[in-house]
């Protein structure tokens, strides 16, 4: 079984990691495996030493050279499966399919981590009848391709993983000395892009009630995005600064999980929500609104909380509870530890997703 990834993404996201998972899970199993990135990404500097790593810039879902590259290079390689990572990826793979010719029986997968609606223009409805199989992150996309007219049996849920070991294995990072925050202050830790689905304009308004009824609450958004102007001018509106702090991006995810009290995912839409996996990892108890997949992660009472959307008392009163109770927080964040190694491990994902490549491509030998 030979396949082939594309992410187009410049800027890193939660959802390269989960290509780089893939694609070192499948060679980790024996499986031959490609990946074509970004020219000038994230993807392809920690990639770099890679063989198998293929640089490809699509400037657009329309950039009709970078598909007659790709063409070129499916022609090449003759692949079984193209797995197109991100919406701009399934442009190019389905145009770089087409123009690649009939002689291949290469089918496309597309992976779908977010959940909003697919588009309905003309160019969006021809690129995703190409695709074969939606691989969905969670029920909650699946229902949405669903309602959008996708039928059933192109769908498959592959929940994303976390490499549990490799986790186990990073230090923690001290981040009150790293920040300079208060010794025994509680840290509660966001990591999102700062655009409004990841809603972190609720989180600061929680956060401002927080601080009333803890005082020596801190709250550390480690993020960068379009949003981070408005973000500091609500933060000093609110006379938030002392407590409220955006650390911008930051390549230490893991070891700086492992240094929050407490993690928060503020979303209005989530498709998954790997940064709360990645806390369940790292044995974080997690407070998260309801919007989309999260609800599929954190269980209620158990793992940390759920909230409604958008409601910024019931985010606060979440945090207070869980931060005035140390033995909830500890007793919530084992069970989240528990529930990623039970459900969300990165090994369950890979065998998911090549058992995906495997019907596809043996629907395509058709019978033998």
């Amino acid at each position: 079984m030979f396949s082939v990834h594309i992410d187009t993404a410049r800027t890193w996201r939660g959802g390269q990691n989960q290509v780089l998972l893939t694609v070192r899970g499948l060679r980790a199993q024996g499986r031959r495996t490609a990946l074509v990135a970004h020219g000038g990404g994230e993807l392809r500097r920690r990639m770099a030493e890679d063989p198998d790593l293929y640089p490809l810039t699509a400037r657009s879902e329309l950039d009709l050279h970078a598909a007659w590259r790709l063409a070129r290079l499916l022609r090449r390689l003759a692949p079984d499966v193209v797995h197109a990572h991100d919406a701009h990826a399934v442009a190019l793979a389905a145009a770089g399919l087409s123009l690649a010719g009939a002689g291949l029986r290469t089918r496309l997968v597309a992976a779908r981590r977010v959940d909003f609606s697919l588009a309905r223009n003309a160019f969006s409805r021809w690129k995703y009848r190409r695709v074969d199989r939606f691989i969905c992150a969670s029920d909650a996309i699946r229902s949405l391709l669903e309602t959008a007219g996708i039928p059933p049996e192109r769908t498959t849920v592959v929940y994303e993983g976390v490499d549990i070991e490799r986790i186990r294995a990073m230090p923690a990072l001290d981040v009150r000395k790293e920040f300079h925050l208060p010794r025994g202050a509680p840290i509660v830790g966001n990591v999102a892009a700062l655009v409004p689905h990841k809603g972190q304009r609720y989180l600061i308004n929680a956060a401002a009630q927080v601080v009333r009824r803890v005082p020596d609450a801190r709250f550390l958004i480690a993020g960068e995005g379009e949003l981070e102007a408005s973000l500091r001018r609500q933060i000093a509106d609110l006379h938030l600064q002392k407590h409220v702090l955006l650390a911008g991006f930051r390549p230490d995810i893991i070891p700086l999980h492992k240094g929050f009290d407490l993690f928060v995912m503020s979303s209005t839409t989530e498709g998954l929500g790997t940064s709360a996996l990645d806390a369940m990892a790292c044995g974080k108890a997690v407070v998260a609104t309801r919007a989309g997949g999260l609800a599929e992660v954190v269980v209620d009472g158990a793992t940390g909380r759920l909230v409604p959307v958008r409601d910024a008392p019931a985010l606060a009163d979440a945090i207070v509870q869980l931060l005035r109770d140390a033995t909830l927080r500890e007793r919530c964040g084992a069970a989240g530890l528990a529930r990623a190694l039970n459900t969300f491990d990165v090994g369950r994902m890979v065998r998911e997703t090549h058992a995906v490549y495997e019907s596809l491509a043996s629907a395509a030998r058709g019978p033998s």
